[in-house]
């Protein structure tokens, strides 16, 4: 790009940044009155400033100010709907109004221990101070805004130009910035993934350089860094990123791991490369939101291939159980990083009942086995059918033509169920009272068994009638006593 390009990129930019921002004038401009007011300066900070010269800023604002956290909270309480001031101790407070959301920090100065990324918070005097401790470049624009509804732009370290480039840099030299915060090493893989640029040269091999240093991280600070990456519109290159820098060795060594293990059809050059098919064709799937547990799901699904990867006679290979092994492997790392309970059990179901549709072979299950496919998938259904849909990557195109149909024919089968029956919720044709009242039973663990063989009796044959349904049990019932 020429350095006429890209003064007139940069012009655009900032007329795009001013058309944005104009759209959240009954916020910006109320605030910077209140501010002025007190004798003091307001700015939009950081990545709001980013996102508005991209056009793509969202509610949640972020500010920087000279006033204290007593005089912003004050301020606060008198413009928003709800104030809550849970940072105040590190200068921040924040606010909710109508559709707003805004956090306000006072100049900081901050002074890191080297240990962890907690740092010692003090508060400066300057937004030049405050702007040159923040992490990268691109987030160390501002825009001060006046009482009258004016706009001046604050880019001392020249953020734009990093915007313009689209490349991803520190203010001073990486090393020094990620011995302050680690943190910082994943943040700059997660913009990649959400803005699609690139790191610079000396942030790609600092990042290469201090990985290990990632491991002073809470599990959930990486956590959060993981999803938002994963979520972006770049996944792949981010996710490139963590295992090309070793940062994915010391967060979730199992991605990696993959790259040693050829499939067993020899489609791809690794399973690795074969997950992040699976990903880009799954995330082409989705119809909304980026849908994390499914895309976690699509990384994930064949982690358990390198541990149960076995040499054929006649030169095959084989995984035999890697969904039952994978699944297991997913619980355990989702867990050390802190996930939620929901999260840990929906991705690893997933991953362990990714394979079962390729059992359906010519398309001649039983009613009895969609009944299970459904019931094992539970609320789950429609992402599995994505993952399964996202896993058929072979390179034949016939073959592949194949699977879809076959999967088309699944989907058929399921839906003519549906409607005859309730595969949604499953459940015995006699509840647990009818089971006690006729088998004259107190409650126990012999009604757990007999409503457990209603259920199984439901997925083979279908709804019952109530008659049958108890004829079924007294027939079970009296073989159990004749056992006994």
């Amino acid at each position: 790009m020429s350095d006429e390009e890209r003064s007139a990129r940069r012009t655009r930019l900032l007329a795009s940044a001013a058309s944005t921002l104009a759209s959240f004038t009954d916020v910006l401009t109320p605030l910077a009155a209140r501010f002025a007011d007190r004798g003091h300066e307001l700015y939009l900070v950081g990545g709001s400033v980013r996102d508005a010269v991209l056009g793509r800023l969202a509610g949640d604002l972020d500010f920087t100010t000279d006033a204290r956290p007593p005089v912003i909270a004050e301020i606060l309480a008198e413009w928003g709907d709800a104030v809550w001031d849970t940072g105040i101790d590190f200068g921040t407070v924040s606010a909710a109004k109508g559709d707003a959301t805004v956090e306000i920090t006072t100049f900081r100065s901050d002074i890191y221990d080297q240990q962890s990324r907690n740092p010692v918070v003090t508060f400066g005097d300057t937004l030049e101070g405050d702007l040159i401790r923040r992490d990268f470049r691109m987030n160390a624009m501002a825009v001060k805004l006046l009482a009258d509804g004016g706009q001046e732009f604050c880019d001392p370290l020249d953020g734009m130009t990093d915007v313009l480039i689209g490349v991803v840099d520190t203010p001073a030299a990486p090393e020094s910035s990620f011995n302050d915060d680690p943190l910082r090493m994943l943040r700059g893989v997660r913009f990649v993934s959400q803005l699609g640029f690139r790191l610079a040269d000396r942030v790609l091999d600092a990042t290469r350089e201090m990985a290990d240093q990632i491991e002073r991280i809470t599990a959930e600070r990486v956590r959060v860094e993981l999803d938002k990456t994963i979520g972006g519109e770049h996944p792949l290159e981010a996710i490139d990123l963590l295992v090309e820098t070793g940062l994915a060795d010391r967060v979730i060594p199992e991605i990696p791991g993959m790259k040693l293990t050829i499939d067993e059809h020899h489609q791809h050059k690794d399973v690795y490369q074969h997950s992040l098919t699976v990903l880009a064709q799954a995330i082409d799937l989705e119809t909304g939101d980026p849908d994390l547990v499914l895309r976690w799901a699509a990384l994930l699904h064949d982690i358990g291939k390198p541990a149960t990867r076995r040499h054929e006679e006649g030169g095959g290979v084989s995984f035999h159980h890697h969904e039952v092994v994978g699944a297991k492997m997913v619980r355990k790392r989702l867990r050390k990083l802190k996930y939620p309970n929901a999260v840990v059990d929906d991705v690893s179901q997933l991953v362990f009942l990714h394979l079962r549709f390729h059992g359906y072979g010519d398309g001649k299950w039983t009613d009895s086995a969609v009944r299970r496919y459904v019931t094992d998938a539970g609320p789950l259904l429609d992402r599995l059918h994505k993952l399964v849909r996202a896993d058929c990557t072979t390179r034949n195109k016939r073959r592949a033509r194949r699977l879809q149909e076959t999967y088309d024919h699944l989907e058929e089968r399921i839906a003519v169920i549906k409607e005859a029956e309730d595969l949604d919720r499953v459940r015995p044709d006699l509840d647990g009272n009818a089971i006690m009242e006729l088998l004259g039973l107190s409650p126990g663990p012999v009604v757990g068994q007999a409503w457990k063989y209603l259920k199984e009796l439901r997925l083979d044959v279908g709804p019952m009638s109530r008659d049958d349904a108890e004829a079924a049990l007294l027939a079970w019932w009296e073989q159990q006593r004749d056992g006994d």
